[in-house]
C-alpha cells in the first residue's frame, strides 16, 4: 500500500471515529461502500467493514458500560439472534459472487437502506420532534414512561408468546420478538458488511420500546460481538484486509476520543439533521457509482468516492464546530460579566 493510501484511509478512519464516538455508530455504513468504489471485492469489502466495526466498538462499548447504558441480558438475547443472521447473510453474499451479482444487489440494497433512514431522520430533525436523541445523561435503571413507548413498540409488547423477559426500564417483551429483530439486524450485517447499529438501534427503540440511551449502549455491546464473529466469518474465506482495517483503526482510535468528548458539551439536536444528509449523501454516493458502471464511465466512481469522504468531513466538522462554539460560550458569558 502507497504512502498515500496509508493516509488517506487513517485520515478516513478519524473522521468516521469522531462519528461513532458521538452517535454511537460504528461508521462501516461508510466504510464498506467507499472500499467497494475504490474497486475491493465485495467480500473483502464487507469483510474488512465488520472487523473495523468489531474494533470501534470495543472502544464504544467500554464508555456506554461506564454509563450504565448495557443490558446484557437483552444484548446476550441479540447476539443469539444475530449470529444465525450472520451465516445467512455471509452465505448469501458469498451465493451472490459466484453468480456475479454481489456488488450490484449490495449497492442497491445500500441505497435504499441508508436512503430511507437518512430521510426519517431528516424528517424527524426539520420537524423538530425529539426523534430518538441519544441522552448520556439517563438513568438506565428508572421505569419507562408509557408515554415515552412509541405506538408499535407497545403493539409488540402485547403479544405475549413465553418466554416472557424483562428489560432494563421495567420493559417486558418476549423473547422471540427479540429474537426476530436480533436475526433481521444480523442478516443485513452479514450481507451489508455493517455493524448495524444505525438499523438496530432505532429497532430496538421503534420496536422493542427499550430506552433511547440503554437501546444504543446495549446496541454497541452486540455490534461488539458481531463485528468480531462477523469479521472471523470472513476472515476464513480471505474476506478481511488487514493493510485496511489496521489504519482505519489507528485513526479511529484517536478519532473517539474526540467524538466521545463531544457528547459532554455539544446538544446533538444541533448535529441531528446533519447525520440524516450524511446518510443520504451516502445513498447518493453508492448510486452515482452504480450509475457510472451502468454508463460505463470511470469518472463518476470518483465522484462517488468523493462524495463518500465529504459526507464524513461535513458532519465530523459540524460535530468539531458546535464543540468549539459549546466551549467558547461560557467564556463569552463569563467576559461580558466581567466587563
Amino acid at each position: 500500500m502507497s504512502a498515500g493510501m496509508l493516509a488517506l484511509f487513517v485520515a478516513f478512519g478519524v473522521l468516521i471515529g469522531i462519528l461513532f464516538g458521538f452517535f454511537g455508530m460504528g461508521g462501516s455504513f461508510l466504510v464498506t461502500p467507499a472500499l467497494l468504489v475504490m474497486g475491493y471485492p465485495s467480500r473483502v469489502a464487507v469483510g474488512s467493514g465488520l472487523a473495523f466495526v468489531f474494533g470501534t466498538s470495543v472502544i464504544a462499548t467500554l464508555k456506554h458500560r461506564d454509563l450504565g447504558q448495557v443490558d446484557y441480558k437483552l444484548g446476550i438475547s441479540m447476539i443469539i439472534g444475530t449470529t444465525v443472521g450472520l451465516e445467512v447473510g455471509k452465505e448469501i453474499v458469498l451465493y451472490l459472487e459466484e453468480l456475479g451479482l454481489a456488488g450490484n444487489i449490495i449497492s442497491v440494497t445500500y441505497v435504499l437502506l441508508l436512503g430511507g433512514i437518512g430521510l426519517f431522520v431528516t424528517y424527524e430533525a426539520l420537524k423538530g420532534g425529539d426523534g430518538g436523541g441519544v441522552s448520556h445523561d439517563v438513568d438506565g435503571d428508572a421505569d419507562v414512561d408509557a408515554d415515552d413507548i412509541p405506538e408499535l413498540a407497545k403493539k409488540i409488547q402485547s403479544y405475549s408468546l413465553p418466554p416472557m423477559i424483562t428489560l432494563r426500564g421495567g420493559v417486558k417483551v418476549s423473547l422471540w420478538m427479540i429474537l426476530l429483530v436480533a436475526f433481521a439486524t444480523g442478516l443485513l450485517s452479514g450481507f451489508l458488511g455493517v455493524g448495524g447499529g444505525f438499523i438496530r438501534m432505532p429497532a430496538l427503540f421503534y420496536l422493542i420500546g427499550v430506552p433511547v440511551p440503554i437501546a444504543v449502549g446495549t446496541d454497541l455491546f452486540e455490534i461488539m460481538f458481531s463485528g468480531g464473529i462477523g469479521s472471523f466469518l470472513y476472515a476464513q474465506s480471505g474476506g478481511v484486509d488487514l493493510s485496511i482495517v489496521a489504519p482505519l483503526l489507528a485513526g479511529s482510535a484517536l478519532g473517539a476520543r474526540v467524538g466521545s468528548a463531544a457528547t459532554s458539551i455539544v446538544n446533538e439536536d444541533e448535529i441531528k439533521i446533519y447525520f440524516g444528509l450524511m446518510l443520504l449523501l451516502g445513498a447518493l454516493a453508492v448510486a452515482v457509482r452504480q450509475a457510472g458502471n451502468y454508463l460505463g464511465m470511470g469518472v463518476l466512481d470518483y465522484v462517488s468516492l468523493a462524495l463518500i469522504l465529504g459526507s464524513a468531513l461535513m458532519v465530523s466538522g459540524a460535530v468539531l464546530y458546535s464543540a468549539v462554539k459549546s466551549m467558547r460560550a461560557p467564556s463569552a458569558t463569563g467576559s461580558s460579566t466581567a466587563d
